[in-house]
């Protein structure tokens, strides 16, 4: 009678702690916190008043779209699905690499539409700036996880 799970091959990293252990070592460890400041960032534009649909638009989706493809990364890491693929850190530090661009591009254009609303509303202001304010920290973030995931 056959397995309904594939065998785990013997490319997995060796290294990766299992379990609650797994969030208390380099690289992993930058999982909560980017999730966390990827929450804030979207939490804090969905709150606003949206200046430009189009500029904000972007930064909704990327950090969205990054908080839900770290969660599944972290919950992939968490049960032990990294253990079936030899190629899951150059995966992870691809993924790590290119969110921390796209996060700076919408970083950029964050820090525009909060220049933009400075005159509209002082409370809109305040909102962006703090959004503005995460999405650097989740940049830097992403970009360290990238690294220290391929230097691990």
């Amino acid at each position: 009678m056959a397995s309904p799970d594939p065998p785990v091959t013997s490319y997995a990293p060796s290294d990766v702690p299992s379990g609650v252990a797994l969030l208390l070592t380099i690289p992993f460890a930058f999982f909560l916190p980017e999730l966390i400041f990827g929450f804030l960032v979207w939490t804090l534009v969905a709150a606003t008043h949206v200046v430009f649909p189009l500029l904000q638009g972007w930064v909704m989706y990327v950090s969205l779209t990054s908080f839900l493809i770290s969660l599944m990364f972290l919950l992939s890491y968490l049960f032990g699905f990294y253990r079936r693929f030899e190629s899951w850190r150059v995966v992870d530090s691809l993924y790590h690499g290119t969110t921390g661009i796209l996060y700076m591009s919408a970083a950029v254009l964050q820090v525009h539409a909060t220049i933009v609303s400075e005159s509209v509303d002082p409370r809109i202001y305040y909102i962006n700036t703090a959004a503005s304010f995460f999405s650097f920290i989740t940049t830097l973030l992403y970009i360290l996880h990238a690294f220290s995931i391929y230097y691990h």
